[in-house]
């Protein structure tokens, strides 16, 4: 039996992992195009979205600070439509259109993308963000009037040159209120020594300033007291650099030392007030809502960069499965160039192949040396059988013509001796042909078999009788057994033919006085025939040859004495086309034991 091939080894295990080698090197490369352009598409795409919804809630707050209603909020959506290429629409709380870039009567997105909320939501002080507060672009009363930022825009060109002649670098900017503040070049609050003689006017609240913190001023107190806290103590309000109103000084006025609880209940009162003095001058709350769009911006732009990645991918995939591929075909097509070659050869040289491998084309090279060598065994062994053959029916034709030949010339009389000689050396042809016919008869598959119901006892019976005669003159005895009388379905004929010779054969082979023994038991669902002998035994290097045609254990023996040497291959044919084995035993000087193994039957009801 051959060895199972590995796992790693077989034939299709490897195509199958070259196959899979291949696929993962394309998914590979397309999962990681895809995954790289598409991820930088997508984070542009989703950067720019972001920017552009920001940008919008932003004018949209500045919109809502800087006017007391939504009328005139159309203009501004349109244009926003326009340049994010985003649909703008704003509504009420309970979803009233207040606006909106698409046509009348377009559904809403499912959920508003941003509540405008100027009273709530800072979108100015840091670019990009939503800080909780109130938008400094709200100013409300605190909006300063033309005089009034003229006059301050004065103080703070002063207040600049004398800056500059102190070595502070400065610029002016201004509030959304329109008050003017100095910062840095880069935008934020002068650090180190300032001036005294710069003055402090700049920071001083101007007249609609004053009235507008005073307002602020009773908010608060009604609230501090509602919530019981000294609300009539006196209030101070002062700015920071930029123009606000600086409410954690103005909470310190009224916090005790240390009463974390007291801060935030003064700054909660600080910005409701705030929020309750700046409410008349800004838009109600809105909500807005965002959609796509008329003209959606290309998701994907297979540009030359990408194309060029996906074309240098592809490359590279097919140039590893055209290498992988060549490689597996030659190591394939190799050992199937040597069979091929082989093959081609003359059948009489009987080439073999090397075997250089332990896959299937390793087996199959070894197979076709197995095949190589039985036929140049069949080819000895066809030649030794037309030799045996020749022999066998030279003998004893040579015999019958010599006979005939001095009859003929008158030398020798017809007398019923030679007439009996002759008889004999026909039936030794006789048995030849016969035991060849049935031979060829099995190689062909044409045995024909008459089967019936056969009791294994009956059967050994009447191949007993059949050679009593022949055991006597030997001096040998025959015996019989048979145990529980199985039954099988056989043909008769042929079972006793089968039993006849190994009987024959035993008694060539048992000296006088030896005993040949017959016997029958059932074994499970079989039936176990034996012939037992007390010869001389075989030689172990001959058992595996018993069956083998015109095989001889001693070839010194006659041909007439001695057998055709076709008995024991015919047993076998005939024991297999009954579906049964037959097998040979024996050990040297001790005898031998033939066991045929025949499927068992049922007994036949009787009828």
């Amino acid at each position: 039996m051959k060895p199972r091939i590995p796992l790693r080894k077989r034939l299709l295990v490897r195509m199958l992992i070259t196959s899979v080698l291949i696929a993962v090197c394309s998914v590979a490369a397309t999962a990681w195009l895809a995954v790289t352009t598409t991820t930088s598409a997508l984070r542009e795409e989703q950067g720019q979205d972001l920017a552009a919804d920001n940008s919008i809630l932003a004018r949209l707050s500045g919109y809502a600070a800087t006017h007391r209603d939504w009328t005139g909020v159309q203009h501004t959506v349109s244009v926003l439509a326009a340049q994010t290429g985003r649909r703008v629409a704003l509504t009420t709380g309970d979803r009233v259109p207040l606006a909106d870039s698409a046509p009348r009567g377009t559904s809403l997105p499912p959920r508003p993308a941003a509540t405008v909320d100027p009273l709530h939501t800072d979108t100015y002080t840091e670019s990009g963000a939503q800080l909780s507060g109130i938008d400094p672009r709200a100013v409300g009363p605190y909006r300063l009037t033309a005089k009034e930022r003229e006059r301050l825009d004065a103080v703070a060109r002063k207040r600049r040159v004398c800056y500059d002649r102190s070595g502070l670098e400065t610029k002016i900017a201004h509030t959304p209120a329109g008050r003017p503040y100095l910062t840095d070049p880069d935008g934020e609050q002068p650090t180190g020594y300032f001036p005294t003689e710069c003055g402090y006017e700049l920071n001083n609240p101007t007249p609609i300033e004053q009235k507008a913190l005073d307002g602020l001023t009773e908010g608060t107190r009604s609230c501090l007291n509602r919530k019981g806290l000294d609300g009539d103590a006196p209030l101070f309000l002062a700015f920071d650099p930029k123009g606000h109103t600086d409410a954690s000084r103005f909470a310190a006025k009224y916090a005790k030392a240390g009463d974390a609880a007291d801060m935030r209940t003064v700054q909660s009162c600080i910005d409701s007030a705030h929020r309750t003095q700046l409410d008349p001058y800004v838009a109600p709350v809105a909500e807005l809502f965002l959609g796509i769009g008329d003209q959606p911006s290309a998701r994907f732009d297979m540009s030359p960069a990408n194309k060029a990645k996906v074309v240098g991918a592809a490359g590279l995939v097919l140039a590893v499965t055209v290498v992988v591929t060549a490689l597996v075909a030659t190591r394939l097509v190799r050992p199937l160039r040597a069979l091929t070659a082989a093959a081609q050869q003359p059948p009489e040289l009987h080439v073999r192949v090397p075997v250089t491998t332990r896959d299937e084309t390793g087996i199959l090279a070894e197979a076709f040396n197995d095949l190589a060598e039985r036929r140049e065994r069949l080819e000895a062994q066809r030649k030794a059988m037309v030799s045996d053959i020749a022999h066998e029916l030279r003998s004893p034709l040579t015999n019958i013509r010599g006979w005939l030949e001095v009859t003929r010339d008158g030398l020798v009389e017809p007398d019923p001796a030679l007439l009996d000689s002759l008889h004999d050396e026909a039936l030794v042809l006789q048995r030849v042909i016969d035991d060849l016919q049935d031979l060829a008869a099995a190689d062909a598959g044409t045995l024909r078999l008459h089967r019936e119901p056969v009791r294994a006892d009956e059967l050994l019976d009447q191949v007993a009788a059949a050679h009593r005669v022949a055991a006597d003159a030997a001096g040998v005895t025959l015996h019989t057994r048979s145990e529980d009388t199985p039954w099988l379905d056989a043909d008769p004929v042929r079972m006793r033919q089968a039993l006849g010779n190994l009987v024959s054969n035993a008694l060539r082979h048992t000296p006088a006085d030896g005993t040949v023994t017959l016997a029958a038991h059932p074994d499970g669902g079989q039936v176990v025939f034996t012939v037992t002998d007390t010869g001389t035994g075989i030689a172990p290097d001959d058992l595996p040859r018993v069956f083998d045609r015109f095989w001889r254990a001693e070839k010194s023996r006659s041909r007439r004495t001695g057998g055709s040497g076709l008995g024991l291959p015919i047993v076998r044919h005939l024991v297999a086309a009954h579906g049964g084995t037959a097998e040979a035993a024996s050990e040297p000087g001790e005898g031998a034991v033939f066991t045929l193994r025949l499927p068992g039957a049922p007994a036949p009801e009787d009828g």
